[in-house]
């Protein structure tokens, strides 16, 4: 189990990398804008937004890659994609230069949504294998941490602090690459390209006390069912497509991207003052971190379906406290403790559970496709919903934004009491048998307590 947890780890630094890349920006932001005299479109589309649709790009093809260099090869190469992107956004001249090295770590960022999850959850036994994924997302919000600390950390070197800020991230990426060369490769993608030899040896080093024979069997029995040319789009695989759809488009419909990219905004629209609000926003990171870690704590105790019912309730309540707040003009402060209650519930719920279960719901050799489906609908809507977010704070208010994102999670918990499966526990062969028979797995999860 430690060399299990070891390469969960390694695998795991993606998402911190993928969290520090997204956020060090925000502390470039104003200098490069006046060191390169540019307008608030072209910085907003071009200098700012690249990485994220360098994302998206990498959400949408990452699965190709995943499926055919292997979970270990993508994930060495996004360990690459980080290193040139942050030495070259540092090194930048020009804003297109800058751009075009951020897009290239927006392409990391992408990949390892896919390529990370999918790696951990095929070398995780299944009793450890929600905590083990869920080192993934824990990394994501340890690295947004890291990001605003280095950042104030570094503000005051000079008038090119800019560059460090973007080039230390070259620090971790070198070192996760390195890392990531000693993991061994996953047994399940291998036995899908019909290199059972080499599965046996990384089964037998990954837990010897099994039946390895046997658990290559089951592997292969599920990887035999496959028809050549298949794709998750076939009807035998609805079910974990709409999981996974439903999965990533409720994460994003909670608001959870609009509250951390306008937090500050959204607290002085409720009467907090600039310096508060910037504080409240540093308490909504550790707040997240720590409900993170809890959730982790509990996922394969209490599953996944357990958590997303917390998280939706708490969800509705928090959102809809929000939203009474706008119309009835209750003070600022009220509004940030709602806010803290709203990430709260994120982190132990959808933030804990979704790339956890997006990577158990497909069978092995679509694993690497369907973990590019769920995180490209993350992706397009995380892109989309907080662009909107000024848009529709001006034209409908505040109080309405937030009681629709509240509705959209009374849709949630629907989703979570008559769709969502529980996959605690159970082998991803057994899983990949009950789903693609698009049925539901109530009869599996009995004989699983």
């Amino acid at each position: 189990m430690k060399k299990i947890l070891v390469w969960s780890i390694t695998a795991a630094l993606a998402g911190f990398l993928f969290g520090f890349d997204t956020v060090v920006i925000s502390g470039a932001d104003k200098k490069l804008q006046t060191l390169w005299g540019s307008s608030d479109v072209f910085h907003g589309t071009i200098v700012m937004a690249m990485a994220l649709w360098g994302t998206v790009i990498g959400a949408l093809f990452g699965g190709i890659p995943t499926n055919r260099l292997g979970r270990k090869k993508t994930l060495v190469w996004i360990g690459v994609l980080y290193t040139v992107s942050a030495l070259g956004s540092a090194l930048a001249n020009d804003p297109l230069t800058f751009a075009a090295f951020r897009f290239l770590g927006g392409l990391g960022v992408g990949a390892s949504t896919i390529a990370a999850p999918a790696y951990i959850s095929e070398i995780a036994p299944a009793k450890d294998r929600g905590k083990l994924v869920g080192l993934y997302q824990f990394n994501i919000v340890f690295g947004i941490l890291i990001a605003f600390l280095s950042n104030y950390l570094l503000n005051g070197v000079g008038e090119n602090a800019w560059r460090w800020m973007l080039g230390v991230e070259a620090i971790p990426a070198i070192i996760y690459t390195l890392f990531v060369l000693t993991v061994p490769k996953s047994p399940r993608w291998l036995i899908t390209k019909l290199r059972t030899d080499e599965a046996h040896d990384v089964l037998k080093i990954i837990n010897p006390t099994t039946d390895i024979e046997k658990a290559i069997l089951e592997i292969k029995q599920e990887n035999d069912t496959r028809v050549n040319g298949e794709n998750i789009f076939m009807k035998k695989y609805r079910l974990p497509l709409v999981l996974a759809f439903c999965m990533a488009f409720f994460n994003q419909a909670s608001g959870i991207n609009a509250f951390l990219y306008y937090a500050p905004r959204i607290l002085e629209e409720a009467g907090l003052g600039e310096s508060t609000a910037l504080l409240s926003s540093i308490g909504i990171g550790i707040t997240n971190l720590l409900f993170t870690l809890t959730g982790i704590f509990l996922i394969d105790k209490v599953g996944r379906k357990q958590l997303m019912y917390i998280g939706s309730i708490g969800y509705i309540i928090s959102l809809s406290l929000v939203s009474c707040a706008f119309f009835l003009n209750w003070e600022g402060i009220s509004v940030a403790i709602f806010l803290f209650l709203f990430i709260a519930a994120h982190a132990l719920g959808q933030g804990t559970v979704i790339w956890v279960f997006i990577s158990e719901i497909f069978p092995n050799h679509l694993r690497g496709s369907g973990q590019s489906f769920g995180s490209s609908v993350h992706w397009v809507l995380a892109a989309v919903i907080p662009s909107l977010i000024p848009i529709l704070f001006t034209s409908i208010g505040a109080g309405t934004v937030f009681a629709c994102f509240a509705f959209m999670m009374f849709v949630q918990l629907l989703f979570v009491a008559f769709i969502m499966p529980e996959t605690k526990g159970i082998s991803l062969e057994i899983l990949s048998k009950s789903l693609t028979r698009s049925r539901s797995m109530t009869g599996t999860n009995k004989d699983s307590k």
